[in-house]
């Protein structure tokens, strides 16, 4: 049996930008439910449809958005429903580093995303391992365990 040294999943209701914009967009809702004179038909649907987007965004705190597990000498980041699996082999990882993930406040959440010279990986939270291969491609996976995810991967490149 394959033993996991590491395992975190991270969900897509718990992501700060997505909430914000659901609680923003429902708050309109109920305001506009608040503030309408005619509380018959349109009225009531403001306010339906507000309780339907807190519904909606309480069930996505039980979606998982990707898994970061290590198994062996690898790192596997499996995704939401149809996307890819990446698997990053450890033997070939020049330097990790833990690193701020961005310096904004509302990050969103991303899977696989080329950008600027690095593949990103994150759901939420502020910090990132940051992982650079001998072809210097970089990977950004971001985590709410980054000391616990670097020091394993930290201590895999070091046995090698």
């Amino acid at each position: 049996m394959v033993e996991n040294q590491f395992t975190e999943k991270q969900y897509l209701g718990l992501n700060k930008m997505s909430f914000f914009r659901r609680m923003a967009l429902s708050i309109f809702c109920f305001l506009a439910y608040y503030w309408s004179e005619n509380h018959d038909k349109s009225g009531d649907l403001f306010f339906f449809l507000g309780i339907s987007i807190l519904v909606i965004s309480a069930l996505l705190v039980f979606v998982l958005h990707f898994e970061t597990r290590i198994i062996k000498d690898s790192i596997i980041l499996d995704g939401l429903w149809t996307s890819r699996k990446i698997k990053i082999d450890i033997n070939s990882l020049q330097s990790t580093e833990v690193v701020k993930y961005s310096r904004f406040f509302l990050n969103r959440s991303v899977y696989n995303l080329h950008f600027k010279g690095s593949i990103r990986f994150f759901t939420r939270g502020k910090f990132a391992v940051k992982l650079t291969d001998k072809d210097g491609q970089v990977y950004l996976i971001g985590s709410q365990k980054v000391e616990e995810l670097d020091r394993i991967i930290q201590n895999k490149l070091n046995n090698k």
